[in-house]
């Protein structure tokens, strides 16, 4: 179980702000902030820890120089903003960071960026050779050109697939709020979370979303699910706000701390899991869910009762038992027009061609875990 010394200790860290920390809807970009973050992470560099920052804000640092009064309602709007802004934000990184020695480089990512396999290994060479260069990179999500379609929503799930692209040791999401609370502490007595160890930690806590008339676009909620998603791939994470950023990245007891609850996965198996767009669905029989989801097995074309979509071999599709639950995600051995033919059919009775599986045991990751484990 990781502790907060594991977040102190760790080498490679990712540490993500939210646009509420850096900017304002009056004002725009808050270089006082930001600057106060850089200084931050400006010493973690200097004690030889390596930093991928995951900074939004390039939509709202575009409002003031565009003379716009508020959050833009329009994508076109919004990406013209995104343009104006995100030159203006790395620029004023680039310089703030220069004071410490540090050089930038901007890595701009869209969902389709990660959610595609050799565009996500992509992503995962440039930050890794970012580092070995000495660069620190900072991360954001393309809003120039992204489109509801493919969008993260919030910068808080990228960042937790930034931390694994990155094989980081620990992730801090930085916001305006120091932690995860029991109930809401603008509106009466709260508590604040010190640890969570498993999800069940936080089954009487109410969450909020991002506020309407601010400048983000997530909220705790979106905290908490990227929190989850980076603990349980083996990445030990610490919610707090900016203003703690210091602390929290010296493992002091500040926000909340979300304990590693599992093994760090392949990328293949982190990609499959909680990157990967399904191009399609699978039906399974029962006795096919039993296979693949408690004995790990592959899946052969005897047990599938159905498909959906229109995908191709080595495209990621859902695997769905009987009851429409969602067994496990894998890569299609076959293109979706060639299923049909093969339906619970025993693999004996197939042409050489088609005898191999639908979809291999290693090109899979169960989204419910196995029996006993």
């Amino acid at each position: 179980m990781s502790t907060r010394a594991d977040v102190a200790a760790a080498h490679r860290v990712v540490v993500k702000v939210g646009s509420s920390s850096l900017t304002t809807v009056e004002d725009g970009l808050d270089e006082t902030r930001l600057r106060a973050l850089v200084d931050v992470l400006g010493a973690l560099r200097a004690a030889g820890r390596e930093v991928v920052l995951v900074s939004s804000g390039a939509i709202a640092a575009g409002l003031a120089p565009l003379a716009l009064t508020g959050k833009p309602r329009d994508l076109a709007t919004a990406q013209a903003a995104a343009s104006v802004g995100q030159l203006r934000l790395v620029q004023t990184y680039a310089d703030a960071f220069a004071g410490h020695g540090v050089t930038v480089g901007q890595v701009l990512l869209t969902a389709d960026d990660l959610t595609r396999r050799g565009h996500y290994r992509n992503a995962r060479q440039t930050i890794e050779r970012l580092l070995a260069l000495g660069v620190l990179p900072i991360v954001n999500e393309n809003d120039t050109v992204a489109t509801e379609e493919i969008r993260f929503g919030d910068n808080d799930r990228l960042a937790a697939l930034v931390a694994h692209v990155a094989v980081a040791d620990a992730l801090v999401l930085l916001s305006d709020v120091d932690g995860v609370y029991d109930g809401d502490p603008r509106v009466g007595p709260a508590e604040r979370i010190d640890t969570v160890r498993a999800v069940e930690d936080l089954s009487a806590v109410v969450l909020g979303s991002a506020s309407r008339n601010g400048v983000g676009t997530g909220g705790m909620a979106t905290k908490v699910e990227a929190a989850l998603i980076a603990a349980q791939a083996g990445v030990p994470v610490v919610v707090t706000s900016a203003a703690q950023a210091g602390p929290a990245l010296a493992g002091e007891p500040v926000g909340t701390l979300f304990a590693v609850s599992g093994r760090r996965p392949s990328a293949r198996q982190f990609w499959l899991r909680y990157a990967s767009r399904p191009r399609g669905r699978v039906l399974l029989d029962a006795g096919a869910v039993t296979a693949v989801w408690e004995r790990g097995a592959s899946l052969l074309a005897a047990g599938i009762t159905g498909v959906t979509g229109d995908f191709l071999a080595d495209d990621p599709v859902e695997l769905v038992g009987p009851d429409g639950v969602v067994v496990a995600r894998g890569l299609a051995g076959y293109d979706a027009r060639e299923l049909p033919d093969l339906l619970g059919r025993k693999t004996a009775d197939l042409d050489p061609e088609h005898r191999r599986e639908v979809v291999h045991r290693d090109e899979m990751v169960l989204v419910r875990p196995r029996a006993g484990a």
